[in-house]
């Protein structure tokens, strides 16, 4: 198959063309801000999660459920509140998972 042109490495989501590992520019790739646990600090930029990348990715995801963001953010403050007990007074945790999620 003398003249055809095929990848020379390939990783399991695409190929890796010689065009563009010389010189060109891409985008990084998004990494999500996920909740490292039992510490509950973000994996990537190490805020207290949910960061505000992950709120605003959280936001968007759920754009027509609010009802189901909160009951997502409940379960993910139930699952805290086990992890960091006696960590942080009984409201912190309302205000850091729920609060900023309401309706408007």
């Amino acid at each position: 198959m003398a003249g055809q042109r095929g990848p020379l490495v390939t990783t399991a989501r695409r190929p890796i063309f010689p065009e563009r590992r010389a010189g060109a520019v891409l985008m990084p790739r998004y990494r999500p801000h996920l909740a490292a646990r039992p510490s509950w600090r973000c994996r990537v930029c190490g805020a207290a999660w949910p960061c505000s990348p992950a709120r605003l990715a959280l936001l968007g995801e759920y754009r027509e459920n609010r009802t189901g963001l909160l009951i997502y953010l409940g379960t993910m403050m139930y699952d805290a509140a086990g992890d960091l007990t006696g960590q942080h007074p009984p409201g912190v945790l309302a205000d850091r998972f729920l609060t900023w999620a309401r309706p408007r």
